[in-house]
């Protein structure tokens, strides 16, 4: 269920209860009083503002509230409550089958009325791994997953779905060059303050409409890579490093089968090569081995460029998933964020901007790094995370289908549900 509720705007200046004290009991009755309000209808004109209600009439309300109790049982208690800031929290609710977790926004005028409410994340109370597992076996096309704690021995293997499995794993190989990035930086041989020119820019992405040549911080170029991941960003940084110290990165953090996926394609010669009048050109370049696969980029580079993509010819349907892609089995991602847990620096808070899942499933952990990839036919989620008592895991999972596009926010929520029932 989706619940975005109020714009937030005009939240203003006064009226706020002046104590920390007093500002405290009131957000917090406001969420104890959630819970009657989630059980039965009635008291809706008290609780929430004219604005929330604006945009989501009392009736619309009830229907919501109703399929949660349909779905999840009768709510049983107010669970913990996060206070982010006087106005907001992430407030959690036990149902008889789940407990879930929904973002507060109280207006900060009297009568201190609710402004925002959304669902933010759900554990089912009789959930497992084994219904996790079920779950991702079950989806169309191929799946493949793996789950490690790290520790200085390496990865000890918890639970895997063909873990062995090459898959098609998107812009997840962008991890690679964060990698390489890093080594690069501890080795002395790189700053990430270092400056240069923005001068690959690909068909996607915020940077797209950055001015060409602009003078970029190779961590700003870091962070757009793997917090938005955008395609100019990871083109510039992949050939700015050199393909080849990338490529080695490829091995170096344990890829079992690196000739499997070498060498690294930019997004826009992966792209280019998807495209119908490269048919000829990509299935040559499937089949060749790595040193002639960078004979072919070298040989047809006027080709291969952002210009010659169409995105609307690869937007819909999966293309060349099975051939033209980056590719890793989860156990080779898994190694990936290993080295990145031991020798990433400051690339660790760069993987930590984007969670990748929902703000109150992701603070179970004292850290969070992730990088994901998705094209239609194509997701994969990469997680790195750090528990409250220190331990340390990886999360790798991919689905690959070449005959439709995936169900990502099923993928996502299978996702959340397995690093919630490790973060227990």
């Amino acid at each position: 269920m989706k619940m975005l509720v109020a714009a937030l705007a005009l939240l203003g200046l006064a009226l706020w209860p002046t104590s920390g004290a007093a500002r405290e009991a009131t957000y917090q009755a406001r969420a104890d009083q959630l819970l009657s309000i989630l059980s039965a209808p009635g008291g809706e004109d008290a609780y929430f503002s004219t604005l929330f209600l604006d945009a989501v009439p009392v009736a619309q309300w009830r229907a919501l509230a109703a399929d949660l109790r349909k779905q999840y049982g009768k709510p049983l208690a107010r669970g913990a409550v996060q206070v982010e800031s006087p106005t907001t929290g992430v407030v959690e609710i036990r149902y008889e089958r789940a407990t879930i977790g929904f973002t507060l926004v109280v207006a900060p005028q009297a009568p201190n009325r609710v402004v925002g409410l959304q669902l933010v994340g759900t554990r089912r109370t009789d959930d497992d791994m084994d219904r996790v597992l079920a779950g991702i076996v079950a989806l169309p096309g191929r799946t493949a997953l793996a789950i490690a704690q790290l520790g200085d021995a390496g990865p000890l293997w918890l639970h895997d779905q063909h873990a062995d499995t090459l898959m098609a794993t998107g812009s997840s190989f962008k991890l690679y060059i964060l990698a390489e990035l890093a080594r690069a930086v501890a080795a002395g041989e790189r700053r990430w303050s270092d400056v240069i020119p923005l001068s690959h820019k690909s068909f996607s992405g915020r940077l797209l409409t950055t001015p060409d040549g602009a003078p970029m911080t190779l961590h700003s170029l870091a962070l757009a890579m793997i917090a938005e991941s955008d395609n100019s960003a990871a083109d510039t940084l992949l050939l700015a490093l050199g393909r080849m110290r990338v490529d080695a990165m490829v091995a170096t953090s344990g890829h079992a089968r690196p000739d499997a996926t070498l060498p690294l394609l930019t997004t826009a010669e992966a792209f280019a090569l998807k495209m119908p009048a490269h048919a000829d050109l990509a299935r040559n370049y499937a089949a060749a081995t790595p040193d002639q696969r960078r004979a072919i980029i070298t040989a047809n580079a006027a080709q291969l460029t952002a210009g010659a993509v169409d995105i609307g010819t690869v937007a819909d349907i999966p293309t060349a998933i099975d051939s033209i892609e980056w590719f890793a089995t989860p156990r080779d991602m898994v190694r990936l964020l290993d080295w990145l847990r031991r020798n990433g620096g400051d690339a660790l808070p760069i993987m930590a901007v984007n969670p990748g899942i929902a703000p109150a499933d992701a603070k179970r952990w004292h850290y969070l790094g992730y990088k994901g990839g998705s094209e239609p036919g194509v997701i994969a989620m990469n997680f790195l995370v750090q528990a409250r008592d220190g331990r340390w895991f990886a999360i790798a999972a991919s689905w690959n289908d070449s005959a439709a596009r995936v169900d990502e926010p099923r993928f996502v929520a299978l996702m959340t549900r397995a690093l919630n029932l490790l973060a227990q």
